[in-house]
């Protein structure tokens, strides 16, 4: 008869399996600053790219002129002064999915020159169609901007009724936001 010798596995201690957990950890967040590192600077390249595309989009001009905006309207980020042509502003107003981050051209007699949708995080199919042109061309001409069933003259996005608010709201801040800067 022969023996049989049955070696039993040694099971890792609780301290083994946190140190283990650790490296992992830190090791995953060493790789995820690296990444971070090497995106950043051409993110932040394409980022100014967008927003210079779309302040060209709203409102035409040699040169863009940040100006120092103190409203306290916390729906516009930034104001630029585009040469003689008027102001552009950039607003954040929170729609269905999330904050959109628009430029708004305002010509020199405060009416709407242009809207351009930099980013957002709407429903595909349903509010991201404010990034269309049929939806975005109503707006410009008018100073003071709602939804039809607001009472106003703009006609909303089908199924998105919150984001096309959205971006009225946005459009009246920008607009209300150069009459402050005289």
């Amino acid at each position: 008869m022969s023996d049989s010798v049955v070696m039993k596995k040694k099971e890792a201690g609780p301290v083994q399996l946190i140190v283990t957990l650790f490296a992992i950890s830190a090791i995953c967040a060493v790789l995820l600053g690296l990444v971070n590192n090497i995106t950043m600077g051409p993110i932040e390249v394409a980022t100014q790219a967008k927003t210079q595309a779309a302040m060209e989009a709203v409102l035409p001009a040699d040169s863009y002129t940040e100006v120092a905006y103190t409203g306290g309207d916390p729906l516009v980020t930034k104001v630029y002064q585009a040469g003689d042509a008027g102001y552009v502003v950039q607003v954040a107003p929170s729609g269905f999915g999330g904050v959109l981050d628009i430029m708004v051209g305002v010509n020199t007699d405060g009416t709407c020159s242009g809207v351009s949708i930099i980013s957002h995080s709407e429903t595909s199919g349903l509010g991201a169609n404010a990034t269309k042109e049929d939806f975005r061309s109503q707006f410009v001409g008018k100073s003071n901007v709602a939804v039809t069933k607001d009472g106003g003259e703009i006609a909303a996005l089908t199924g998105a009724t919150i984001t096309s608010r959205a971006v009225c709201s946005g459009v009246n801040a920008a607009i209300t936001a150069v009459g402050t800067l005289g």
